[in-house]
């Protein structure tokens, strides 16, 4: 089962430092092996934690890299590509555009007029922004709580970063 709605009240990052991750983390590249060494950064990472989860990475339409660990469920899958089709659709970290929609007095789910079956503004979906070509894809991870699924991406993205 996968707790991907709820996030722990604590050290909720507001939309300033959402925004600040997304300015910062941006690639100069991003290649079929940039796609392997960042999804098998994620599972390294998930598996250190022995996290239950699904890792995700699409750029433009295509599946680059794709890993289920142990306790991730075919739900997981589900959670994926609902929270990828929100970075697709607006450009921007799945958490944030939930954030941006709680910070307005309202929830996605409400106000969007996106079909929650096939969209969730639920954290962990980052966009993949590649210098000169902006969002190209999505990395995400599903399977922990919204919060963590979100800090685990950026630090993938933040670690990754610090090799190119």
């Amino acid at each position: 089962m996968t707790n991907d709605a709820h996030s722990t009240p604590t050290d909720t990052p507001g939309i300033e430092e959402l925004e600040a991750q997304e300015r910062r983390l941006v690639l100069p590249r991003f290649t079929y092996d940039d796609a392997w060494t960042l999804g098998s950064l994620l599972v390294e990472l998930a598996r250190e934690r022995q996290a239950p989860v699904a890792v995700d990475i699409h750029r433009a339409g295509q599946q680059l890299f794709h890993a289920a660990l142990p306790g991730s469920t075919p739900d997981n899958d589900a959670w994926i590509a609902r929270k990828r089709r929100v970075v697709e659709r607006y450009g921007s970290a799945s958490y944030l555009v939930g954030a941006r929609f709680r910070a307005k007095g309202t929830s996605f789910e409400a106000s969007s007029r996106l079909d929650p079956d096939v969209y969730a503004a639920h954290g962990g979906s980052f966009p993949l922004h590649v210098e000169c070509a902006g969002v190209i894809g999505a990395v995400t991870v599903s399977g922990l709580p919204q919060l963590e699924d979100h800090r685990l991406v950026v630090e993938a993205l933040e670690r990754f970063l610090a090799r190119v």
